[in-house]
Order: structure tokens, then sequence, then C-alpha cells
């Protein structure tokens, strides 16, 4: 085969598709920033939190340092600590357990439903029962992950939340873009945060993130714990962080942001292509009720454990990419340990958490996959079933 007929080579992202449309409007703004010397909260920063407000249909967005830090910040403004339980997935990224433990709060892994990767709400009630029988612990927040770009059930959610006098926050560091009922995530929940990080839905060069809320007080003291906690310059009312988005990275978020809504009509595009070529021989993500995903990974989960390997070995072999989102629950790192032990000394098994972790595999997902890739990556993974 000639170079000339060779297929085109996949990715499990691909960043310099996109680049290539956009890289003389990235160019000048970026010049534009280096000669105003505006690095740190330039002008750029408040437009695209305009614009990020406007997409989602909330009052406000704070952008911060990274999505990391978009979880710390909002916790923070909400006074979370020693004493408060975070009620969270078993089965997602380490940050969302990682900022309540920082903070000095225990967090409290609740099981995943298998259909959605996302919170187990029965699972979730039974936990916050639990918590509250046992009595060391206060019942403050939880946090809802919305998976691989897949809504979690807000509406649900909150009237837990609601019914508890906790903390609504939504993890959609996977998801922007995403939504649910007619409302985009960031419109859910008391608090949104949100991942820029290269790989993401939106990403930029670098670490980046924001807050979304429709609420002005809370809007208002994210941007002051960004910023050490100060309310103007040298006037600092509380301990904060150094939290800002840098304004080259805001800079190249403007420039991404208009292709947002045409790149998630491929990417969901791309998941029916997925879903016809594999359904009959892996478990592929199912429908959601009013959801429309985002999109951010495309996972499925193996028959058995043991088949991961090998399907992974047969698509190398033809040069198809493959990654494991999570290879282990929460629960089950060692940073975790001591934490999930404490949370409570009854705590129930997490059993499908632990089960997907070891089924689960994420195949090539970005809008610029063409039909004929797709086909290629699902022809790789029946291979090695």
């Amino acid at each position: 085969m000639t170079a000339e007929t060779s297929p085109r080579p996949i990715s499990l992202f691909d960043m310099k598709a996109q680049q290539a449309l956009i890289r003389p409007e990235i160019d000048r703004r970026i010049a534009a920033i280096l000669d105003s010397g505006a690095f740190i909260n330039g002008p750029d920063v408040r437009e695209l939190e305009a614009k990020l407000a406007e997409f989602a249909g909330v009052g406000h967005a704070v952008g911060v340092s990274s999505g990391t830090d978009a979880l710390q910040i909002a916790m923070m403004a909400e006074g979370i600590g020693p004493g408060d339980a975070v009620f969270l997935p078993a089965f997602t990224y380490t940050a969302t357990a990682e900022v309540p433990l920082v903070l000095g709060a225990t967090p409290v892994f609740v099981d995943i439903a298998e259909d959605s990767f996302n919170i187990d709400l029965d699972d979730l009630k039974r936990r916050i029962a639990l918590v509250k029988e046992e009595g060391r612990l206060r019942p403050r927040a939880v946090v809802g992950v919305d998976l691989f770009g897949r809504p979690a059930d807000w509406p649900e959610l909150e009237e837990v939340c609601r019914a508890e006098g906790m903390f609504a926050l939504d993890d959609a560091a996977q998801a922007f873009g995403g939504a649910l009922h007619g409302k985009r995530l960031g419109a859910w929940a008391d608090a949104t945060a949100l991942s820029f990080y290269p790989t993401k839905t939106l990403g930029c060069y670098g670490d980046g993130g924001a807050i979304l809320t429709n609420d002005a007080a809370r809007a208002e003291l994210y941007r002051s714990l960004r910023t050490h906690g100060e309310k103007t310059r040298y006037e600092v009312e509380r301990t904060g962080m150094n939290g800002r988005l840098d304004t080259i990275q805001a800079a190249i978020l403007l420039c991404k942001l208009p292709l947002l809504a045409e790149e998630l009509k491929a990417r969901t595009r791309i998941a029916g292509w997925y879903a016809e070529r594999l359904a009959r021989h892996v478990v592929v993500p199912g429908a959601q009720a009013g959801a429309e995903s985002a999109w951010g990974l495309y996972s499925i989960l193996l028959p058995e454990a043991g088949t991961r390997s090998r399907v992974q070995a047969a698509m190398q072999a033809r040069g198809v990419p493959s990654a494991i989102y999570y290879p282990k629950p929460l629960h089950h790192q060692p940073a975790y340990a001591a934490a999930h032990a404490g949370g409570l000394r009854q705590a129930p098994p997490l059993p499908v958490s632990e089960n997907v972790c070891q089924r689960i595999l994420a195949l090539p997902m970005h809008p610029y996959l063409d039909e004929e890739q797709v086909s290629r990556v699902a022809e790789a993974v029946i291979a090695g079933l």
C-alpha cells in the first residue's frame, strides 16, 4: 500500500486537526497579549467568562487555573472542612476526591450505576443515612460527576441535596456542552466545575478551568478566593489561593469556543457509529432519557475482565489506540484508603465500581474522526474478543 492510499492514522485525541482551522486567530490573539503585557486576568479572561456563561445559560462564569482548583474554590466558598462528609462516586478521576481531603473534609465514596457510569442515587441515599446514623461527620456536599460527558441525574441529586441541606456541586470536567432536559450542564447544581485540560470538549493548551453558577454572591466569592482572598489589590478579606486563569489560555479558548457546537454534533454522530458497529459485541453507552451527552470520552464495557488485555493488544497491532479510565476505583487507591476506612465504620461494598474498572475501555473520541476510522476501531475491538 502506498503512502497516498494508506488509511489515515487514528489518534485517541486529535488537537492538530482543530488547531489547523483556527491557528491564524490563535496567533493573532497571543501576539496581542504579548504586546499588551496583560498576562494575568487580562481582558480576554473577562471576555471568555461572559461567553462561557452565555453558552451554558448561566448568570456567572469565573475563570480559574484548573478543573481541580475549580472544585477546591467552590468547596472553600462553602466553608467545607474538618468534620464534613463529601459524597462522590468511587469511579471517577482522583481530583474529585483529592479536594475534600486537601480541605480536611472526608470523602465518602458512593457506588455507580453501570448503565450510566454516574453516581447511584439509591446508594447515595443509603450512605447519607449511614453517616447521619453514625453521627461523626456532617453531610455537607454531594459532588455529582458527569462522567465521560454523560449527565448525572441532576433533578434527583438536587432534590437529595435540598432535603439534606447539602451543597450540590457538578464536576463537569469531561462534559462541557452536555445538557439535560433542555438545560446545559452548568445551569444545574449550585455550582459547576469545568476543566479546560487540552483533551476536554473545550480545551486550552495547558491547564485551565472555570466555575459556573447562577448565584451572584458565590461568583463574587470565587473571584476573591482565586486571587488570594483579596477584595481589591492588597485588601485581603479571607484566606484564598492562587487560582487565576492565564490570559493566553483564555485567548486560546476564545478561538475554540465558536467551534464547540458543531464539534458536539460530530461527537454525537461518532458515538452513534460506534454503537451501530459494537452493540452486538460489547456493552455500549445506553441512551439517557432527556440527556445530551458531550461525549468527552467513549468507553465500552467488555464482556469480562480477562478480555481487556487481549482486545488492547489486537487494537495496538492494527494501529488503533485505547486507554483505561479508570483502572482502580478510588477506594482502592492508597491515597484514599484511610479516608475510606474512616468515612463510614461499616461502609457497604462498592461492587459496580470495582467491576467496571476491570472491564472498561476507552476508544478514540474526538470530533475529527471519520466513519472509515470508526469502522477500523470497531473491527479491531471485535478482532480481540
